[in-house]
């Protein structure tokens, strides 16, 4: 089997349609039993805070508990193909720097952790040159940076640099 034949062979929908299945069903455990916790019903001034998440909850609930029972049903018919391989590779060329970001985010703070993702982005994918990529990626965590901290006084998560310089 060549490489190329390989690449695009489709990736079967039973286990993604599944597991997400499953994790939503977990999720929407987790709401409802937390929601009981802080309480469902009505106070004297009005739903407690737990009225309306218990009720998403429900919904979510029902929606991924039937694409569960509905997968399971059907599990040993033909896989419909969820994706190509090449298409699961184009969605990981996105999805993990956007999972290393997050990270970043926590240990360099979000400006400079902004500031390497579009970066990344510009060149890798975009493939403009240094400039471009320099200028557009210190602007905007800088332009966000004026906004949020400066006019709006929301703060944001900063990392050791910011620290450093005093913000």
């Amino acid at each position: 089997m060549s490489d190329d034949k390989h690449s695009s062979a489709p990736v079967g929908s039973r286990w993604p349609e599944a597991g997400l299945a499953i994790f939503l069903v977990a999720f929407a455990l987790l709401v409802l039993a937390d929601s009981l916790r802080v309480g469902i019903g009505w106070a004297d001034d009005g739903p407690r805070s737990g009225y309306f998440p218990f009720y998403v909850g429900l919904l979510l609930l029902a929606s991924s508990g039937s694409v569960l029972i509905r997968t399971l049903l059907r599990w040993r018919r033909a896989d419909a193909p969820f994706a190509e391989r090449s298409q699961l590779a184009s969605v990981m060329a996105v999805l993990v720097p956007m999972v290393v970001y997050v990270g970043g985010v926590r240990l360099l703070g979000i400006y400079v952790a902004s500031l390497l993702l579009i970066g990344y982005f510009m060149r890798r994918h975009g493939r403009y040159g240094w400039r471009l990529t320099l200028a557009v990626s210190v602007g905007v965590p800088l332009a966000f940076f004026l906004v949020f901290e400066r006019w709006f006084l929301v703060a944001l998560p900063k990392g050791p640099i910011e620290q450093l310089l005093g913000f």
